[in-house]
């Protein structure tokens, strides 16, 4: 009986090792396949790293050729209020200003809306009617943003004109852009807040129906809690979104850099000001040539804090459940 346990035993044992050499004769065995697409997974990577660089490089160079040429200062670029670089006025306060009104307004309209949407969508809908609404809400995001600024124009603008009057809103005015920018970034808001609400475990509601809650107070006592990190990256990606809207503004907001902070009347946002004297006849290496490079670095750093300040939330308030 001893024989057979120890043979049982030895057998058992070159199992194991027949085992582990062929595991280890497979994982040395060349897999050229598996090596051509991590290498072709290395070159995205890279290639997307080094586009970054590039165009940080070319916006850069270029922008400092406007303040090393005519000797302007990143102080007054910063603090004058009046934009005209060729007459030696680089304030890009004008500009900043309309371009973060018109953001705070669309912001005013897609937040409540996209997050009431995500609500409604995550603990209320039924999965039918979730189904049918959620691609017709995203619908939306497929819109070419040339017809929103042309609905701001020839819709919201006259809306409001009849609202608060023709001598108070102008008819190119930073609050028709904003309402209709909010609209836009609806679907953006909406949709992955209502991805970040989807992911609070179940377990979550049902302990909270267990302890007496109503639907509604689990979802803003415990739902939304739970999914504020994933809600708050999507309105900051929403903000970004709406600071880098050229066509509506274009349209809409007027031109002409106006240092106000009155929304109903006209004012030139940092993308409207590039679209429209980028698209005039200008002459390589002059001020105005090189002044739009000294604004795209300025709207690209601001993307750039809200995008880190985005993946910084969400790792400071996310929650992990298992």
């Amino acid at each position: 009986m001893l024989q057979e346990l120890e043979l049982g035993r030895q057998q058992s044992s070159i199992k194991v090792i027949t085992a582990a050499k062929e595991k280890s004769t497979l994982f040395k065995r060349p897999k050229p396949a598996e090596d051509l697409i991590r290498l072709f997974l290395l070159f995205c990577g890279l290639l997307s790293i080094f586009t970054t660089i590039g165009i940080v490089y070319e916006i850069g160079k270029e922008a400092l050729l406007f303040f090393a040429s005519e000797g302007f200062s990143f102080v007054d670029f910063f603090t004058q209020t009046s934009w005209a670089p060729e007459t030696g006025s680089i304030g890009i306060l004008p500009l900043l200003t309309s371009t973060l009104l018109t953001s705070f307004v669309a912001m005013l309209v897609a937040l409540p809306l996209g997050l009431g949407s995500a609500i409604y969508l995550s603990e209320y809908a039924s999965p039918n009617v979730r189904a049918t609404l959620k691609p017709i809400l995203e619908i939306l995001a497929g819109i070419p943003t040339v017809v929103y600024g042309y609905f701001a124009l020839t819709f919201m603008t006259p809306l409001l004109r009849s609202l608060f009057g023709d001598n108070t809103v102008n008819i190119y005015n930073m609050a028709s852009a904003g309402l209709v920018m909010g609209i836009m970034i609806l679907p953006t808001i909406s949709s992955m807040s209502e991805d970040a609400l989807s992911a609070v475990p179940r377990s979550l509601r049902e302990a909270s129906y267990g302890l007496g809650a109503t639907k509604f107070e689990t979802v803003i006592k415990v739902v939304l809690p739970a999914a504020l990190s994933g809600i708050l990256a999507a309105s900051i990606i929403g903000i970004s979104r709406a600071v880098g809207e050229t066509m509506i503004v274009a349209l809409a907001a007027g031109a002409g850099p106006n240092f106000t902070f009155n929304i109903f009347q006209s004012a030139e946002t940092m993308t409207g000001h590039i679209a429209r004297i980028s698209g005039g006849d200008l002459s390589y290496d002059s001020i105005q040539y090189n002044s739009l490079f000294a604004i795209g670095l300025t709207l690209f750093f601001m993307t750039l804090a809200l995008n880190l300040f985005s993946r910084w939330v969400s790792q400071r308030f996310r929650e992990v459940y298992q």
